[in-house]
């Protein structure tokens, strides 16, 4: 799975360097820090991070609660506001902006992996009208899923199939390797986007690794999956558009 990936938009060239390296050891992917609003945006819009941590005081006209603004407008992911200053106001003030986490230096490695992971749990958990269990969070482009006690993130392009057992789905992956959330069938498969049908009472499949379909078996990237009559017409259709 891939690692979450975070944007650090910090002016403070040592602090920057101490997150970055206590996120990278943590098992993070961090993109290159930024230090103002301008080059904030121009990461966010070309790399697509899954999480930003934001320093409230910036360099430039915009602060790190501009950064909060535009994020929360244009992409939606969780952010943590990072700041030296634990007053009344400055607290007040970044609470208008509901940031997931908040984090105040000096800190702990452990300090930053707890806001880290709060943040996810507390963005994703905020959206329970979509997504009713925390093992079972998503992105434009991903899943998130609980290992141990960190979040990884899962590209829907890298799941080939998925089985369901009672309360629990099996994730195979186009590597082969195989990962268990907790979760139904039904809510799994809403978490999912178009280029997944269900084709059994216990699978689903993604078509883009669809080979071949000769009722009631499809094959699935060299996996052979059974096709239920009642879903026969999904995967006809699919393959005649082809």
């Amino acid at each position: 799975m891939n690692p979450v990936k975070i944007l650090v938009v910090e002016d403070q060239h040592i602090i920057s360097m101490q997150i970055c390296d206590f996120l990278e050891n943590i098992g993070y992917q961090v993109l290159p820090p930024v230090t103002n609003y301008e080059e904030a945006v121009v990461l966010l819009q070309g790399e697509k991070p899954d999480i930003a941590i934001l320093d409230i005081e910036l360099e430039g006209d915009k602060t790190g609660m501009d950064v909060a603004k535009y994020i929360k407008e244009h992409i939606n992911i969780p952010f943590i506001f990072l700041t030296i200053k634990a007053n009344r106001e400055t607290i007040e003030r970044a609470k208008l902006l509901n940031p997931p986490a908040y984090l105040v230096k000096p800190f702990k490695k452990e300090d930053l992996f707890a806001s880290v992971e709060l943040a996810l749990y507390n963005f994703h958990n905020a959206q329970k009208d979509k997504h009713e269990s925390i093992e079972e969070v998503t992105s434009k482009d991903a899943i998130f899923i609980k290992d141990h006690y960190s979040f990884r993130k899962l590209k829907f392009s890298e799941i080939v199939f998925a089985k369901s057992d009672h309360v629990y789905i099996q994730i195979t992956k186009k590597d082969g390797e195989r990962k268990l959330i907790r979760s139904t069938i039904k809510k799994f498969s809403d978490l999912l986007p178009s280029n997944f049908k269900q084709v059994h009472r216990s699978y689903i499949i993604n078509l883009d690794y669809l080979e071949s379909f000769d009722f009631p078996k499809a094959v699935v990237k060299g996996h052979e999956i059974p096709v239920s009559r009642s879903y026969k017409e999904t995967l006809t259709i699919f393959l005649e558009g082809k």
